[in-house]
């Protein structure tokens, strides 16, 4: 994980990020993270928060699971 450091940083933007970072309830380097994160294009949820969030309002999809007919079977670690 790399680390930056940001140096003559405007008192009146540390300023802004302080209440930033408050409002959020986090520290202003975790707030300094998040708005890299999301300007940079991270994603803020994985794949499968999307679909859900894409599928929630129509109230899912029902998918038809079929019988298992596998017996389970021993497994030889030797």
């Amino acid at each position: 994980m790399g680390t930056l450091t940001i140096r003559q940083l405007n008192e009146r933007t540390h300023a802004r990020l302080r209440e930033r970072a408050a409002r959020h309830g986090r520290s202003v380097e975790a707030e300094v993270r998040a708005i890299l994160d999301a300007t940079t294009g991270r994603p803020e949820s994985n794949i499968l928060v999307s679909l859900h969030q894409a599928f929630a309002p129509e109230g899912g999809v029902d998918l038809d699971l079929p019988a298992r007919t596998d017996t389970s079977r021993d497994v030889d670690l030797v």
